[in-house]
């Protein structure tokens, strides 16, 4: 897909919509279609040594915007429109506006100020996608490792907050933290449990 005479164009990609702690960052990446870092790829096909370092470089050569969605937010308007609300953040956050956005997935957020074009698939085919998922990872895996050192015991800095074994059992042994997603069931069914038996 080209996007002639429609330059700048963002990708705009998340990052944490599925874990049950921690914000859901989003990011939007304008590229220079001359400096295009070598490699750039969907984010979950990249170690973590090749995200951290196609990040410096994009930070480098590209325009970037990041945003974000706390927890409480998440909480209160659902984990969809979080993730629309952070994506607002990170174009808002574009040192200059885009004149089109490629988002990935199959939905636009509302509120843009530009068209949106939803892309299924898209931070595997677009270089601007890619570039977004890539730095809206590095982003919130950086915020969630910072967080671990203020919460031990949930293996933050190495499960980012997804629901794996070892943090179900954190939360089962050491209770729900300012930082956990209340309206995520597993997280919700801990909270009930704790309310039962200080009745």
């Amino acid at each position: 897909m080209t996007a002639r005479g429609m330059h700048p164009v963002c990708g705009i990609d998340e990052a944490g919509r599925g874990p049950w702690a921690g914000p859901v960052v989003a990011a939007a990446v304008i590229l220079d279609p001359a400096a295009v870092p070598e490699g750039i790829d969907d984010s979950k096909k990249l170690t973590a040594r090749r995200r951290e370092a196609l990040f410096l470089a994009l930070r480098g050569c590209a325009q970037i915007g990041i945003g974000a969605a706390s927890v409480r937010e998440i909480d209160r308007i659902n984990i969809l429109q979080a993730s629309y609300l952070a994506m607002r953040r990170a174009v808002a956050a574009l040192p200059v506006p885009p004149r089109r956005a490629l988002i990935d997935g199959n939905g636009v957020p509302g509120g843009l100020p530009c068209p949106g074009q939803a892309i299924v698939g898209g931070d595997g085919t677009e270089p601007a996608i890619a570039a977004a998922s890539i730095v809206a990872k590095v982003t919130r895996d950086r915020i969630m490792v910072a967080l671990a050192q203020q919460y031990p015991g949930y293996g933050w800095d190495t499960n980012v907050g997804y629901g794996v074994k070892a943090h179900f059992e954190a939360l089962q042994s050491l209770g729900v933290t300012p930082h956990h997603r209340r309206s995520f069931k597993p997280v919700h069914k801990i909270l009930c449990q704790e309310d039962f038996v200080t009745l």
